[in-house]
Parts: structure tokens; C-alpha cells; sequence
């Protein structure tokens, strides 16, 4: 290399180092503060594509009824799982339907003051960024996509009380689930029609 390049490629690389650390945020925050999680969607502790033992055991530490699953009749590889939680003064459902023990659709659903709806909707909006409301009929609804996987807030009322639900699907889980059912289903050999008369 001639020494009029080497000088040259040296100012580049320290240019580009000093563009990188101005960029990253302040030490101790950089060290402390953990970076959202942007892909996995989370709500509570609850993720979409988690497995099984995973919400079992959220559950058990957030004070929650334990898991009932059950297998699909259809399908041997779907559990349709439910509990309970409390979270606020209320008692939030949770439904899980999990394919090959990894959650597809996740519904956590509550009857909800306004405070406790405001607290959902700020948590969500905290972690994911502001999104237009929806509305259709009388129920409204706030949503975000991230790299196949959604959540969904909706509220609405019903008998007079208002009735909030966050749901959880993961787009890759269920893809995987429908692509081996597809191939199941092809591989399944037709008998011919019996000859005897």
C-alpha cells in the first residue's frame, strides 16, 4: 500500500468509527435500557409464538389460574388452551390456540373501566408508536404489524359495561401449521374403489 493511501484509509475508518459512536445513544442509558422489542409483540409478558410452558409459567408468576388445554378433535397438533388472571381490580380470560405447542392466536379479555383501557392503550402506544383508531359498528380498534406478527386492542360495549380485548397472532406459527397441513394432506393416499360386485 503507498503511504499517500495508507493516511488516506486511515481518516476513512476513524470517520466512520466516530459516525457510529455518535449515533449510539449515551453510555449509561445504552448500558441500562433495553431496546423494545419491536418483532416479538408482547402484551403483559404475553408473546405471539411463545410456547406453551412458557405462558404456563407466566401465568403461575403473575398469580394466574392454571392452563387448561385441549387437543383438537380435527387436528392433533392444535391445544385450545384457557386461564385466568388478575389484572387490576378485574379478572382478565385468556384463550390460546397453539399449534405444535407454539401460540398461534393469544386473546386476553377483560370487562374495563376507563381507566384500566387507557392503561392497555398507553402501554401499547408506549411500546409500539401512536396508530390511527378504527372503528366499524361499535367497536373500535387499534393494531400493529411487525415482521408477520400482530397486535390487536379492541373495545367495545356490551350490556352496558365496556369489554376490551388484546389479541396476539403470530404469522409465522400459523403459516408453518397451515404448510404441514398442506402437506399431510397431500401425501394421504386414496384407496382405489373396491372391484367386488
Amino acid at each position: 500500500m503507498t503511504t499517500e493511501i495508507r493516511p488516506l484509509l486511515l481518516t476513512s475508518v476513524r470517520a466512520l468509527a466516530l459516525a457510529c459512536l455518535l449515533l449510539l445513544p449515551p453510555g449509561p442509558a445504552y448500558a441500562s435500557a433495553p431496546l423494545p422489542d419491536s418483532t416479538g409483540l408482547q402484551f403483559l409478558g404475553f408473546r405471539a409464538g411463545a410456547r406453551l410452558d412458557e405462558l404456563a409459567a407466566l401465568l403461575r408468576s403473575r398469580g394466574g389460574a392454571r392452563l387448561r388445554c385441549r387437543q383438537s378433535r380435527l387436528d392433533s397438533r392444535v391445544h385450545e388452551c384457557r386461564a385466568s388472571l388478575r389484572e387490576g381490580e378485574r379478572l382478565a380470560e385468556v384463550w390460546i390456540s397453539a399449534m405444535d405447542s407454539l401460540a398461534g392466536v393469544m386473546t386476553i379479555s377483560a370487562v374495563v373501566d376507563a381507566d384500566q383501557l387507557a392503561y392497555w392503550r398507553q402501554t401499547l402506544e408506549g411500546e409500539y408508536g401512536r396508530v390511527e383508531t378504527r372503528v366499524q359498528g361499535s367497536q373500535s380498534m387499534l393494531q400493529w404489524v411487525r415482521r408477520g406478527r400482530m397486535v390487536r386492542l379492541t373495545w367495545r360495549r356490551e350490556r352496558g359495561e365496556k369489554v376490551a380485548s388484546v389479541s396476539l397472532i403470530d404469522g409465522h406459527v400459523l403459516d408453518g401449521w397451515g404448510r404441514s397441513r398442506a402437506q399431510s394432506a397431500s401425501t394421504v393416499q386414496v384407496q382405489p374403489a373396491s372391484r367386488i360386485k
